[in-house]
């Protein structure tokens, strides 16, 4: 998740020291058992929707799953020192929640070695980037209690002894699409340290602790009231657009999250960030504009509300935690029938600036617009979130000491069990490094059939290729 769109990418080589906050304390150093602190307010959204232990945010599904190729001479016992080097460096990857009525709460467990399961791939006559997409769909099958300590779980697929698939896995209470990066890039590290026979040298990280006890302070801050003021007014008699449901609530069917994936032509990209530089915003500002028309020729409406998420990464020195940062942002915007595609991009960037620069938790969000989730909550109707996806650390064929990494996001593969959404669906596209856009569609299965996210990723191409000049 982004906010939409990140600067520069830094390399995995650069690892910047955050100056500490004036002010600001340190957590106490690790002892006892376990350590509690409050829940942050991304964490505290996720109790609204809660639905018990075996579905629902706080479920074994509601999984963060990452993949990377890499090739080169990989050395197993190394990399399990490694990962147990990154738990200990990130709290995140072993604290779990208590949900207690009256007093949640998370806890921090002392540092222990994360599981890692090790199986041979077929070494000749087969597709590798099949296989290893494969792996990555079945890894992302399989559940993560949150109770499970620690919370990362690695998967190694070696197809010989210089190419090998590595999935990580963690619930995403605790590790966001942005961390799971961060867990990647100090892995790589710390295996190029481990392996020179030297212990890790990385900069002080804080942790989430820290950012919950910031969080609080900054709550009662000016800029926080103003913030509210902004969206009080703003979503005034305001309700998030929804889309139709395949089978009311009320009807059962199979449940679980299904996962539609796809992918578009490079010169469909070509022309996105084309029509970006043109207009003077971001590629995100023009991919959201077309499916809020989309969804306004859908509905008929001259107005639609559409929320996405952003990374909630303030203040900047959260880039480099592992925590649960992700925030969601309501876009209200005009779309009047038969008004130029250039003007609703216009009105997408100033809605776009205006947000991010008055972004609050949603959940603080929703206590000055609590009606806005009212329509997407209906028996025949769910909310569907809208976001470009991208990572200030993903890694494309980037090489560290002696191996190579290079992140597995051109995912074409659907699936009928994957990483869980606690309700609606969830639209995510990002850009392919080898060119063209991918794009997934998670949805409930118990209220949307496959064949319905297919026809909207299809219509929306449609609806994007019609937009833009040839």
């Amino acid at each position: 998740m982004t906010r939409n769109e990140p600067g520069p990418t830094p390399s995995l080589w650069t690892l910047p020291e955050d100056p500490p906050t004036p002010g600001a304390q340190r957590p106490d150093p690790l002892s006892g058992p376990a350590r509690r602190f409050a829940l942050s307010r991304q964490q505290e959204f996720l109790r609204l929707v809660d639905s018990g232990d075996g579905s629902g945010p706080f479920g074994p599904r509601y999984t963060i799953v990452g993949g990377w190729r890499i090739t080169g001479p990989l050395d197993v016992a190394v990399l399990r020192t490694a990962l147990a080097d990154v738990v200990a460096r990130h709290e995140s990857l072993r604290t779990s929640i208590v949900r207690e009525p009256r007093d949640p709460h998370q806890l921090v467990r002392p540092p222990e070695e994360p599981s890692l399961d090790v199986e041979a791939l077929p070494s000749t006559g087969t597709d590798r980037d099949r296989d290893a997409e494969i792996l990555l769909n079945e890894v992302e099958s399989r559940p993560v209690p949150m109770t499970q300590r620690p919370s990362l779980r690695a998967y190694l697929g070696r197809f010989d002894r210089a190419d090998a698939v590595l999935v990580l896995a963690a619930h995403h209470t605790a590790v966001d699409g942005w961390s799971i990066q961060v867990v990647l890039r100090d892995l790589a590290l710390c295996y190029r340290a481990r392996r020179s026979g030297r212990s890790p040298e990385l900069p002080e990280v804080r942790q989430y602790q820290d950012y919950v006890r910031w969080q609080r302070q900054a709550a009662d801050a000016p800029a926080a009231a103003t913030a509210r003021r902004y969206w009080r007014d703003h979503l005034a008699g305001a309700v998030v657009t929804p889309i139709p449901l395949d089978w009311p609530r009320g009807r059962q069917q199979s449940d679980g999250t299904g996962w539609y994936r796809f992918g578009y032509d490079d010169d469909l990209r070509r022309r996105v960030q084309a029509y970006a530089a043109d207009r003077r915003c971001t590629p995100f500002m023009v991919l959201a504009a077309a499916y809020l028309r989309q969804l306004a020729d859908a509905t008929g409406l001259d107005e639609v509300v559409m929320p996405t998420f952003t990374p909630g990464r303030r203040p900047a020195w959260t880039l480099d935690m592992v925590g649960s940062f992700f925030n969601l942002l309501p876009l209200r915007v005009a779309t009047p029938p038969g008004d130029r595609f250039a003007d609703l991009v216009d009105r997408v960037r100033a809605t776009c600036v205006a947000a991010y620069r008055h972004e609050i938790p949603f959940v603080d969000l929703l206590t000055v617009a609590p009606a806005l989730m009212g329509a997407a909550a209906g028996e025949e109707h769910a909310s569907c979130v809208f976001q470009l996806v991208q990572s200030p650390f993903m890694t494309i064929d980037e090489r560290i000491g002696d191996l190579t990494y290079r992140a597995l996001r051109r995912r074409l593969r659907s699936q009928e069990i994957g990483s869980q959404i606690p309700d609606g669906a969830l639209w995510a596209v990002e850009f392919d490094a080898a060119g063209g856009i991918v794009g997934s569609i998670g949805y409930r299965r118990s209220q949307f059939r496959a064949a319905t996210m297919a026809g909207l990723a299809d219509n929306y191409r449609d609806t994007l290729d019609r937009a833009l000049p040839a």
